[in-house]
């Protein structure tokens, strides 16, 4: 399953990546939630970067995070799993260790359907188990709407759809955006370092960043792919991840879009709304793909109390019900029912 074009770092291999950090434990000194090997896909662009938890000879679900997040988003989610289910947690490009997109290229939404796609076609899985929080449950919704052949099941956290703006707003936002953006490409062409931060400082700025989502106790987690260590000062580091990236385009299109994606989506499909946690648009837009995905039969709906990252500060709200979803509709479940037609 696993072919050549994967380059695997094994846990051991610590200090590889220059200055870069793979899990909290490269900073603190602490074993990893789970042990996992560190890997890199290889795109036109650059490479993908990730973290494979599980067994390597079997297809694994794919995790995707959240926007300005990365890979680590499911470091303490995974190690509450069934152990015999590999789980691969990538960081999106320009997040992470991800490689970026080339200067002058802008990010969209959409963009990380293609990076689903270009995975499997590297892998050669015909289709695919997706889990995603925020902007990845998101792109998780789309994709299993637009490649309905492609996908075994999906599990979304706390984004239900592409949400909806004002008109006004939205051109507004695109046109603010587009500005910043370039603005951000000059810096990035320029090859400045970015400000520098200590260690507390960092944890700090990703607490305030998430709007205290994130308890400051697990904000590790997230910091640890996101930053780099500084060249100017020894004991300071500065935030890796792309920057253009608070700019990017999330507008995808309108509610009967929306609409007309949740009536294309047949596979199983679990959605977790954390109780604390915005709708991140007007309820009723979000009620009205509720209702259409509520009528379907292999679609479960969970709400549990926590913030938008419920799955990182609380995993053991959700995990019970996420794993008896995975020994349903998984990758494992999927090859025993496979066996079982042959019998």
């Amino acid at each position: 399953m696993v072919h050549g074009i994967i380059q695997k770092q094994q846990m051991e291999s610590k200090g590889v990546l220059t200055r870069r950090y793979r899990h909290a434990g490269d900073l603190t000194d602490e074993p990893p939630t789970r042990e996992f090997a560190e890997i890199t896909i290889p795109v036109p662009w650059g490479h993908i970067s990730g973290k494979w938890f599980g067994p390597q000879n079997e297809q694994p679900i794919l995790g995707l995070h959240g926007w300005q997040d990365n890979a680590g988003t499911y470091d303490l989610l995974v190690p509450l799993l069934p152990p015999n289910v590999p789980f691969l947690s990538i960081d999106l490009p320009g997040h992470g260790l991800s490689s970026r997109l080339p200067d002058g290229c802008f990010y969209n939404t959409t963009d990380n359907l293609y990076i689903i796609l270009f995975i499997m076609k590297q892998y050669n899985w015909q289709k695919i188990s997706l889990v995603g929080h925020s902007m990845s449950s998101i792109i998780a919704f789309m994709f299993a709407a637009i490649f309905p052949d492609k996908i075994d099941m999906v599990i979304g956290i706390d984004a239900l759809k592409p949400h909806q703006r004002p008109p006004v707003s939205a051109i507004r936002t695109l046109e603010i955006r587009m500005d910043e953006f370039l603005r951000e490409d000059e810096r990035n062409r320029s090859k400045e370092e970015p400000p520098s931060y200590s260690y507390d400082e960092l944890i700090e700025r990703i607490y305030i960043g998430t709007f205290h989502s994130i308890n400051k106790e697990r904000c590790k987690y997230m910091l640890a792919r996101n930053i780099q260590k500084s060249d100017k000062y020894p004991d300071k580091y500065f935030f890796s991840r792309d920057r253009r990236l608070k700019f990017y385009n999330y507008l995808v299109g309108s509610q009967e879009l929306c609409v007309e994606m949740a009536k294309r989506i047949d596979c199983p499909y679990l959605f977790i709304k954390a109780r604390q946690s915005s709708y991140f648009e007007d309820k009723k837009y979000y009620d009205e793909v509720l209702e259409i995905l509520q009528k379907k039969s292999n679609f479960e709906y969970l709400v549990v109390d926590g913030s938008h990252h419920v799955h990182i500060n609380h995993p053991e709200r959700i995990s019970e019900q996420v794993n008896a979803f995975i020994n349903r509709f998984g990758p494992l479940a999927k090859q025993k029912l496979a066996i079982a037609s042959k019998l």
